[in-house]
């Protein structure tokens, strides 16, 4: 992964000269949708709107058919020209990763902008039945929404016997970030019976440093794909660290981690079997 991307996803994971959009049916079912953010794209078509989708961010790229779709820029940086060329009616954005002054900007070039949460797991489902709401696609939406939930329920009910086991969340080497409590990763690690070692931080994804971690003393790190193979160097230098003793690091699949999608099942699924072989390990 090139240095750039590796920004923006960093970036997204911790936080236009145009006439006004025309109007749409009341229930938004014809209305001409752009997002700014990937897991946004992938939330419109989770309900089944992806017809309505008419340009995306960069970095869209799941499913397969938004890469046949014309890119506005990203989060930060806005294609303005290419933007008044769609014409959306409505414009995507997402609350922790679009900065207040580019969806001001928007606001004021006459878009109509709509934000939407997904920091926590319970916000996946909401932001799914708001996109619905939005779409006209309130029925596909409900459903979608009560699938993801009943899919947490499920990977909930086969662990919650599991002996807890303390966990760090690495989202980055350098510099170093974690994830508190309000993180949709901390929920997952959470239904999975673990306990993540910076739930009681302020920050939904903080600074910490090397030596924080290694007072908590974690006996699994995880982390994404996006990372590398090294993600875990750092720490080589402290083989008394329980994770380390143990063997306990472990890759996540980094799209699925990434995103605030229904797909956050399969990272949920991941992390489940990551801390079911770390107890094993322990054990050991």
């Amino acid at each position: 992964m090139t240095r750039a991307r590796a920004l923006v996803c960093l970036c997204a994971f911790l936080c236009a000269c145009s006439e006004p959009a025309s109007d749409t049916g009341q229930d938004g079912s014809s209305a001409r949708i752009v997002t700014l953010a990937p897991n946004l794209a992938e939330l419109v078509f989770a309900v089944g709107a992806g017809d309505q989708l008419v340009g995306v961010s960069a970095w869209s790229d799941y499913p397969r058919a938004v890469l046949e779709l014309p890119e506005v820029g990203d989060a930060f940086v806005v294609d303005q020209e290419q933007l008044a060329f769609l014409n959306p009616d409505l414009l995507l954005v997402w609350e922790s990763g679009t900065p207040l002054h580019t969806v001001e900007e928007l606001r004021k070039r006459g878009y109509r902008v709509e934000s939407v949460r997904t920091r926590g797991l319970d916000d996946v489902a909401a932001a799914l039945r708001r996109v619905g709401e939005l779409t006209g696609r309130q029925e596909q939406a409900d459903a979608a929404a009560e699938e993801f939930t009943a899919g947490l329920q499920s990977l909930r009910e086969q662990y919650v016997d599991q002996p807890p086991i303390d966990v760090f969340y690495q989202v980055s080497a350098r510099p170093l970030y974690t994830v508190n409590r309000e993180h949709y990763v901390s929920g997952l690690i959470d239904i999975c019976g673990g306990r993540n070692i910076f739930d009681d931080l302020d920050d939904l994804a903080p600074a910490i440093s090397a030596e924080a971690v290694i007072d908590r003393d974690p006996e699994v790190m995880l982390a994404s794909t996006d990372a590398g193979d090294d993600a875990f160097a750092l720490w080589d230098r402290w083989p008394s660290l329980a994770a380390i003793k143990h063997g306990n690091q472990f890759l996540l699949p980094a799209d699925e981690i990434g995103r605030a999608t229904p797909r956050l099942l399969i990272a949920g699924n991941a992390i489940c079997l990551a801390l079911s072989q770390a107890r094993a390990n322990r054990s050991q």
